[in-house]
């Protein structure tokens, strides 16, 4: 006579003691971004952060975002690589905060897997956390879901909100520009996380490129590349707001360049961007002729070399540039404000890149 062994949450495919030792491994990335303000440690049902903080502010605006870092999780997962995702991750919720002048307060993160691996997520975290040191804002908290059946155990998918504050008053957006104010431009450090379905489409399943190819235009594997962490633009956007006049921001993700500035300019303006200010980077290149995309299918996809745009006051360039060129950030005058025509719209290319 045979025994029946009764069913268990292990043994449909949630392994609940792996997910208690990805946590023990994270804690201590999870420390490094720690601000004064947060209260407890990793492990509770929710993160806390001192709102008392706030009252230095004359009227304080919480400022919230959300995201993921899309299909490049696909090429982490294979190249075996899961402690840079996490920046991208940062990157893409921060610096949608800091557009209107927000300074990020906190973050949690969200991590669904098809298995727990404890390494592997834990190396995750640690990319969030580095990316959140880099963004000035605490990992409060987060949730790793472990789900078989819907994924593969290999198969992994990441997204994370984030939570900022500014004062009433210095709250940027499009009722502050004018006629005259310049475009700056900071550059991007490659594809980030925007466009990577069209990325992958090109150059694996048409030009049948590989991630260990070796490509000399970039100096390294394809893979490196295309794993390039996202630039985190929000301490030196900070930073530009104290030196002197700001306008307003655009972060620059998925859309392009001339869609994502559009939306902070008022509708009686214009902003003209000039191509031959900037060189795109090799990987673009590599897109557009590898798939033939046309030029405006590019720029409407990626970033094109530029991940963060600055409007300022045609008065507080030299100053602009000057702080952050300190920083290492590599910005420049790429346009201006104009009034509209009749048949412009919120922003415009013109030009030709420069070789």
């Amino acid at each position: 006579m045979s025994e029946t062994t009764g069913a268990s949450y292990a043994a449909a495919g949630v392994d609940i003691e792996a997910g208690d030792r990805a946590v023990e491994l994270m804690k201590e990335w999870v420390k490094k971004t720690q601000r004064p303000e947060v209260l407890g440690g990793l492990g509770g049902f929710a993160g806390l952060f001192d709102a008392s903080a706030l009252k230095r502010y004359e009227r304080p605006l919480l400022a919230s975002a959300t995201d993921g870092v899309g299909t490049k999780v696909d090429l982490a997962r294979k190249m075996g690589v899961y402690d840079t995702i996490g920046h991208d991750l940062v990157g893409m919720v921060v610096d949608d905060l800091v557009v209107c002048g927000a300074e990020p307060l906190f973050m949690t993160d969200y991590i669904c897997v098809g298995k727990v691996h404890p390494e592997r997520v834990a190396a995750i975290v640690k990319g969030i956390a580095e990316g959140c040191v880099l963004a000035g804002c605490a990992l409060v908290g987060g949730e790793t879901a472990e789900h078989p059946g819907l994924l593969g155990e290999d198969d992994f998918d990441v997204a994370g909100a984030g939570t900022g504050v500014v004062e009433a008053d210095r709250l940027l957006g499009a009722d502050r520009i004018r006629t005259g104010d310049a475009v700056i431009a900071m550059a991007s450090s490659g594809l980030h996380s925007n466009g990577y379905s069209l990325v992958r489409h090109v150059l694996f399943d048409r030009a049948k490129m590989s991630l260990d190819q070796q490509v000399e235009d970039f100096g390294r594997t394809l893979g490196e590349e295309l794993l390039e962490p996202t630039k985190i633009y929000s301490l030196d956007c900070l930073a530009l707001t104290r030196t002197t006049e700001v306008h307003a921001f655009s972060h620059v993700t998925g859309g392009g360049l001339a869609n994502n500035l559009a939306r902070v300019i008022p509708d009686n303006l214009h902003a003209i961007v000039d191509r031959s200010t900037w060189t795109p980077g090799a990987v673009f290149d590599l897109v557009g002729q590898a798939g033939q995309v046309e030029r405006l299918e590019l720029e409407k996809t990626l970033n094109m070399g530029v991940g963060m745009i600055a409007v300022v006051p045609e008065e507080s360039v030299d100053a602009a540039l000057t702080t952050l060129a300190d920083r290492g950030v590599d910005a420049w005058v790429a346009g201006e404000i104009t009034e509209r025509g009749e048949h412009t719209t919120g922003a415009t290319l013109t030009g030709d890149y420069a070789n």
